[in-house]
């Protein structure tokens, strides 16, 4: 599993995260909520390691990983899907796709089928570049291009952000799926609180860069839960 254990984060002089602590579970969804810029991305960004901790640990399937640099991370199976998507918007679906191949062997690199079973509109797509892509397909690709790498960690930063409803419930689809399958663990940041209650056995909650709520999604109170999302 990853554990995020007393975890201080700081941008220069200011401090983003305090004493956070949180444990995402292989065959489980983790979701953190929070209004915006109470340090969810920030939390992200330190367990992939796009942005270093000042204090406490990152531990991944047992392993120390809190220094390690986010290449190094991602070859230890975590994948990790941006808030705004980042696919290359110049290069093809089918570029994109295969830009997942940098953390496998070379006997792995191949896309594999299910992929577009999971996102059957990106087989359609293979030769028309990301940045023509709508929205809701942008985020279909940067979720694939995430599974290309075959993680046992998935990352994903608002995969529901300005996409239209009914791709928001193929995404929750794939979502559940992969959960089921017992093969991976899923961190996953949402706004939306009814998409993240189907989904999602633990939740976690942040405010001003602290844990105030967290537990398994039927121990806490819904209308407590729902407070400290709005503004």
């Amino acid at each position: 599993m990853l554990e995020v254990d007393h975890v201080d984060l700081h941008y220069g002089a200011a401090i983003a995260l305090r004493q956070v602590s949180l444990t995402a579970e292989v065959g489980a969804v983790t979701c953190l909520m929070g209004r915006n810029g109470v340090g969810k991305t920030s939390l992200l960004r330190a367990i992939v390691g796009a942005h270093p901790i000042s204090a406490g640990k990152i531990t991944w399937e047992g392993e120390n990983i809190s220094k390690l640099a986010l290449y190094d991370r991602a070859r230890r199976g975590i994948a990790w899907v941006p808030q705004g998507r980042d696919i290359f918007p110049l290069l093809t679906v089918k570029e994109n796709l295969e830009t997942g191949f940098a953390v496998l062997p070379r006997g792995q690199r191949k896309v594999p089928d299910e992929i577009y079973d999971l996102f059957p509109i990106l087989k359609t797509m293979l030769r028309r570049r990301g940045g023509d892509l709508s929205g809701g397909q942008q985020q279909q690709l940067a979720i694939a291009r995430a599974l290309v790498m075959k993680p046992r960690l998935l990352v994903l930063d608002e995969p529901t952000e300005g996409i239209q409803p009914s791709i928001i419930k193929d995404i929750g689809r794939v979502i559940a799926l992969l959960r089921s399958r017992g093969e991976m663990a899923i961190l996953l940041v949402e706004q939306y609180f009814d998409f993240a209650n189907e989904l999602a056995q633990t939740i976690v909650v942040l405010d001003r860069g602290d844990v105030v709520l967290s537990g398994r999604r039927e121990e806490l109170d819904e209308q407590d839960v729902r407070r400290r999302l709005s503004v």
